[in-house]
């Protein structure tokens, strides 16, 4: 039988563990709450304006924004991999990481030149430790991404892309579907060709027509850079939101897993501390028998 003493150790140091899940859990439950706001008013501002932009690229237009232009060979290409900075969260980082190794593999078989840039310190350390170079790293973007931090990123993309530098983005991250279903995936978001496509697929109205003031190049000009960049925000929106689903999933598990301890515990003390009673009882009684 175990030591009663042992057991009461054991037992409060899962009562502690407990208290530190509950409150993380808690903690992202809150978060949670917030991002997800967040997340849900972008995903319809971003599917409204990628319709925009759908539409427009079906369009009889003279012209065209380099944004939306698919360059004639893939030669150089960034990859951009949105992890957390902290961990217990679940297999959230994991299966973005698998999802970027296996992609990064099918880049390097095309010949392909590609750029890693990684935010949050998880995969950072993960990719170190597979000796993979890492061209940028950021640990700045929290569970709350700020649209300075994010425009500031984006408008570097789109430079590189225009002057020629990349010919395709990939971003690496775990999309927000519902509170559900998080998937990681990894999505091209350069160039922005595919909004056509998915506007094919959407429930937008086809042939719309549109009076265009002052002119049709001007808001082109204005409209595409901001879908890029709308679509570029959703993706760290989604990230956060799907962490911090992720660890409060994590969270309770473990919160329960600490109660279903705690109550073997009590139950293994109980019988301990009944079966020293019996001894000591035992050892009464003999010691009185041998007095008489």
């Amino acid at each position: 039988m175990a030591n009663a003493r042992l057991l009461v150790k054991r037992l409060k140091s899962v009562r502690n563990i407990r208290k530190i899940t509950r409150t993380m859990e808690l903690i992202a439950t809150s978060r949670f709450k917030r991002a997800m706001d967040r997340a849900t008013e972008a995903a319809e501002y971003t599917k409204k304006i990628s319709e925009i932009v759908g539409d427009l690229g079906k369009a009889e237009l003279t012209f065209s924004h380099p944004l939306l232009q698919e360059p004639g060979e893939t030669k150089r290409s960034v990859l951009l991999v949105l992890t957390s900075n902290r961990g217990l969260c679940g297999g959230y980082n994991g299966a973005v990481l698998r999802n970027t190794l296996r992609h990064l593999q099918e880049l390097r078989e095309n010949d392909v030149a590609v750029q890693i840039e990684v935010s949050g310190k998880r995969g950072i350390k993960f990719l170190n430790f597979q000796n993979i170079d890492l061209d940028r790293t950021y640990t700045h973007f929290e569970d709350s991404p700020a649209w300075a931090e994010v425009d500031e990123l984006a408008g570097r993309y789109a430079a590189d892309f225009i002057a020629g530098r990349i010919d395709r983005l990939d971003v690496s991250y775990t999309s927000f579907q519902s509170i559900s279903r998080q998937t990681a995936v990894v999505e091209t978001i350069l160039p922005l060709s595919r909004l056509a496509a998915d506007s094919d697929d959407s429930d937008s109205t086809v042939g719309v027509d549109y009076e265009f003031q002052p002119s049709p190049q001007e808001i082109l000009e204005e409209i595409v850079p901001a879908a890029f960049r709308a679509r570029m925000f959703k993706c760290f929106l989604d990230a956060a939101v799907s962490e911090q689903i992720a660890r409060m999933v994590a969270m309770k598990g473990a919160t329960e897993n600490a109660d279903e301890m705690a109550a073997d515990l009590r139950q293994q003390y109980n019988r301990a501390r009944q079966s020293g009673i019996t001894s000591e009882l035992a050892e009464i009684i003999g010691g009185a028998a041998a007095l008489e």
